[in-house]
């Protein structure tokens, strides 16, 4: 345990460096937008491009993987519904609450700490958790929001989905990455040797630009977002594990991968969907907040647990 919580220290202590930055306006949230982007479009897409070009879409999609992170995340999504309705929220704040409940900061976090951590082989679940998020859960948020609010599907709805996935990085270097697996052909040296450079940049970067975002959130709105945050916490991982080792029987390093993936704190790109369609804004913001600087306990302790 000792020995797992010295490993993750480093990547909290980068984190508190950067909010430290920004609280203190050294880091001004015009430089925190600009570091963003630069780890966004360049360093983590690099280092992303750079896994999926070393591997085959076998090794990201395993069908039981992937049914048991979509099951324990749909469990999940439900019972936060549930409880938006029962405090009679509209269906816009409930679906944005099950979404903070279930995506957690993989890209910036989670593919930096988890595959330094666990190792390459862990890469695999890890892009695979990434792409769900991404592709069926930001989908199914932009869907169910646009039906509440607008009483049905437009016929464009296909269209901004498309495009919104066409202009995620992260997205378009997975895939850029692995058609060029399927072409059985090394990365060119110099291409290689760019791409690892600019990949070393996302880690460090990424981890300061989460601290400086978090100066930005607001904790307002605490018994919800305590709630979302301990959902995302705890009950996320207990889902996605009850599913991968008792369901669907996901082999045991994976199964472990997939948990710790989903003991993740609340994603940065939550907030951003909440600005973006006006729901839940200060509740996300706090529920990032919170989970973040919960999420140096509760992380060490499921990567110690469920990996071996």
């Amino acid at each position: 345990m000792l020995t797992v919580f010295a490993q993750t220290l480093p990547f909290f202590a980068v984190i508190g460096l950067g909010y430290g930055a920004g609280k203190t306006g050294f880091f001004p949230p015009e430089a925190t937008a600009w570091l963003t982007k630069f780890v966004f479009y360049f360093a983590l897409s690099a280092m992303l491009f750079g896994f999926s070009a070393s591997m085959s879409l076998g090794d990201i999609f395993e069908p039981r993987a992937a049914a048991a992170y979509l099951w324990g995340c749909a469990f999940l999504y439900l019972i936060t519904l549930g409880v938006a309705f029962v405090r009679l929220r509209p269906l816009t704040e409930a679906v944005m609450e099950a979404h903070t409940a279930i995506i957690g900061n993989t890209g910036f976090l989670g593919v930096p700490m988890l595959v330094l951590i666990l190792g390459d082989r862990a890469a695999g679940t890890v892009l695979l958790v990434l792409s769900v998020d991404l592709i069926v859960f930001s989908s199914l948020l932009t869907i169910i929001i646009t039906l509440a609010r607008q009483g049905r599907l437009s016929p464009d709805l296909p269209r901004v989905i498309g495009m919104g996935l066409l202009r995620n990085p992260m997205v378009v270097s997975m895939g850029l990455g692995l058609l060029w697996s399927a072409t059985g052909y090394p990365l060119p040296g110099p291409v290689d040797a760019t791409l690892t450079l600019l990949g070393a940049a996302a880690t460090p970067g990424a981890l300061f630009a989460i601290g400086a975002s978090l100066t930005q959130s607001r904790a307002e709105r605490l018994t919800v977002a305590g709630w979302l945050s301990g959902a995302k916490l705890v009950l996320h991982p207990l889902a996605v594990g009850g599913a991968a080792l008792f369901v669907f029987g996901v082999d045991p390093f994976a199964a472990g991968v997939l948990i710790c993936a989903a003991a993740l704190p609340v994603a940065g790109n939550v907030y951003i969907l909440a600005q973006h369609y006006d729901v839940c804004v200060t509740r996300v913001s706090a529920a990032i907040l919170i989970s973040t600087a919960l999420s140096v306990l509760t992380l060490p302790v499921v990567i110690a647990q469920f990996t071996g």
